[in-house]
């Protein structure tokens, strides 16, 4: 009998959740799954270029657990690349950084404070007020 899954921490949720080739219909395509701590392994390992270890203590995981983690997703995006498939990011054994995400309205730069720091009085880019909580 295999082991339980252990809870992976995610830093992010992406904004989203489907993506497919341009001009098919979504009906007409196969979807394949990207769970959430795949989407994540691949945002540590291939846009923050981290190392497995270091992204897999960002994780919570053990850095071959990582490296699973981030070969199966890089096989499901590379099949949607070469078949033209619609990959849909959702699922998985997952627990969200405590941390609130918010979004400027004037430069739209992105970013999160922890909780309990209460609402930040400004965009940490563009120094704008004019700002809000997102997902």
């Amino acid at each position: 009998m295999p082991r339980p899954t252990k809870c992976r921490r995610v830093q992010y949720s992406p904004e989203y959740l489907i993506f497919k080739p341009a001009g098919v219909p979504s009906r007409q395509l196969k979807e394949i799954d990207l769970t959430l701590d795949e989407f994540e392994a691949i945002r540590l390992a291939d846009l923050e270029g981290l190392y497995h270890e270091e992204a897999a203590r960002k994780m919570n995981i053990s850095r071959q657990t990582f490296g699973n983690i981030v070969t199966s997703a890089r096989t499901k995006i590379a099949e949607m690349l070469v078949y033209g498939r619609a990959l849909s990011v959702q699922g998985g054994n997952i627990a969200l950084k405590n941390e609130r995400f918010f979004k400027c309205k004037d430069c739209h730069q992105k970013w999160s404070e922890p909780f309990g720091t209460g609402r930040p009085k400004q965009c940490p880019s563009c120094e704008s007020e004019n700002m809000l909580r997102i997902k």
